[in-house]
């Protein structure tokens, strides 16, 4: 099933469980313009709303790469400067807020050029796979850009500090065996295996229980926080709903009939 968006340049798809975001501007390495980030705002909200959506799935058009970074040839006219900003931020804002709300598991399938905003968008997944052809960097420093807070935290955590300083101070690119190395990717393959690598996963996803996963995806991202910020009152509410679930009683009588479980997600 294929979503209607206001524009083709994000192509959102939902089968066999698995809800997909394409970035559809290969001519221009899909780039991200202001118009793309409305069409991933309607479909996270379409794939967090709709129970047989198990996982989301992000992914480049083309080929050459999952997203370059932001449409430059936007710019002069929506970020020109600091002010400019704030209302470029105001509008592309919405849809990298919903992307991080969305509490099923979030996959960035990586070919190509992964760069600047693109490596942003790839790091608010909860799993990054990519094939070995891939290129990652930030070349903020080549722009005179500053990035945000909350992107520049999920690089360290992911890579660490001085790893992190590394790729923003020089803007040099990373090859994807490198980008492995450092955490930055969960798995590199061949670029012939990347799609059937990630419908593997996506695959023992969805056999598996979604409250579960729902538990264990908000309560790693518990531990990141500050421990001001800190929810045990969630975390505790999300276990008691996972042991008082219909789909408990199915895993354990799966379990005793030998059998695979049929989740439901209630």
């Amino acid at each position: 099933m294929r979503l209607k968006l206001p524009t083709e340049k994000i192509i959102a798809e939902k089968a066999d469980g698995i809800g997909w975001i394409t970035f559809n501007q290969p001519e221009k390495r899909n780039a991200m313009s202001v118009e793309m980030w409305e069409g991933v705002s309607i479909a996270a909200d379409d794939y967090a709303a709709d129970p047989a959506v198990r996982v989301v799935v992000m992914k480049g058009a083309g080929g050459k790469a999952f997203v370059s970074g932001a449409d430059i040839s936007q710019f002069e006219k929506v970020r020109a400067n600091a002010d400019a900003q704030k209302e470029y931020d105001r509008l592309t804002s919405t849809g990298r807020k919903k992307l991080n709300a969305i509490d099923k598991p979030l996959i960035a399938m990586i070919q190509g050029f992964c760069m600047g905003g693109g490596l942003g968008i790839a790091m608010s997944a909860d799993m990054r796979f990519c094939s070995d052809d891939s290129q990652f960097a930030i070349p903020a420093a080549k722009l005179s850009i500053a990035y945000a807070f909350e992107s520049l935290k999920r690089l360290v955590e992911l890579v660490g500090p001085a790893m992190a300083k590394e790729i923003l101070f020089t803007a040099r690119r990373l090859s994807a065996a490198e980008a492995q190395a450092i955490g930055l990717v969960n798995r590199t393959v061949p670029v012939d295996k990347l799609e059937a690598t990630v419908r593997d996963v996506c695959a023992a996803i969805v056999e598996n229980a979604p409250l579960s996963i729902r538990a264990s995806k908000f309560t790693i991202n518990d531990v990141l926080k500050d421990p001001s910020e800190r929810e045990p009152a969630k975390v505790a509410e999300l276990a008691r709903a996972c042991f008082d679930s219909n789909d408990y009683k199915e895993g354990r009588t799966a379990f005793m009939e030998k059998r695979k479980p049929a989740f439901t997600g209630t």
